[in-house]
């Protein structure tokens, strides 16, 4: 690692830290990993995790993921690392990092039991801090922004959801009449009669937050205290029931 390398990213660190080395681990789709090896200012030895992308759509990736897991991490410190930073490079303005904690993790999905239990208790104690369903910054599912606007009624943040995503769907692939005949009947039919009455007849639904893309490839469990382990997250408030 060069020596422009360990000045760019030291200035994310926390402070008093020393970088010693920085190695290519992992994989992604759409970034390059790497873990940093580090001395905090206490002579502490530290290990961190680093994402790198590229682009504005890399720039909503990594500022929603901090974002993401810095509420999940508040809430269940024992479910997920912990986020440090997200920024631009100084001399690299299309260049932009996520940097949290490193944790060590087995090639293998966690226990069930364990993983719904601290999911459960995520879902049970975290209250959205408006009151309404959303996220305060954009979060994206892949490269795709997912809706985020704050919004008083699941119903509405739901459609406006659906929609979303088959206009992301459209844009990618086409238009396609009998999908758009689909969405469209399922936004003016299916979730009214579905989630109406959720909130309605003096029935009320919590917003809570959820992790927003929960599936093999971003669980784990945690080597060094055999719990479960949660990352990648894209997080909203939303329906205590969603992932």
């Amino acid at each position: 690692m060069d020596r422009d390398s360990r000045r760019k990213h030291s200035k994310r660190l926390p402070e008093g830290s020393k970088i010693i080395g920085i190695f290519p681990f992992g994989h992604s789709y759409f970034t390059r990993t790497a873990k940093i090896q580090t001395v905090q200012a206490d002579g502490t030895p530290r290990l961190l995790f680093l994402k790198v992308t590229q682009n504005e759509v890399g720039k909503a990736m990594v500022s929603g993921e901090y974002e993401s897991m810095k509420a999940l991490h508040s809430t269940s410190p024992d479910l997920t690392p912990e986020s440090i930073a997200w920024g631009t490079f100084a001399q690299a303005d299309h260049v932009h990092l996520f940097l949290c904690e490193f944790v060590d993790m087995i090639d293998d999905l966690p226990a069930i039991e364990p993983t719904m239990k601290m999911l459960a208790e995520l879902h049970a104690t975290s209250s959205s801090p408006n009151g309404r369903y959303g996220f305060h910054v954009p979060t994206l599912q892949g490269t795709f922004s997912q809706f985020t606007e704050w919004t008083d009624s699941w119903e509405e943040f739901f459609a406006k959801s659906i929609r979303l995503v088959f206009e992301n769907e459209e844009r990618s692939q086409g238009l396609d009449e009998e999908v758009q005949h689909l969405c469209n009947q399922m936004l003016s039919n299916v979730v009214p009669r579905l989630l109406r009455p959720l909130e309605t007849g003096g029935r009320h639904i919590e917003p809570r937050l959820i992790h927003g893309d929960i599936w093999d490839g971003n669980t784990s469990t945690n080597i060094k205290t055999s719990l479960p382990v949660v990352f990648d997250a894209t997080c909203i408030y939303a329906h205590n029931e969603c992932k």
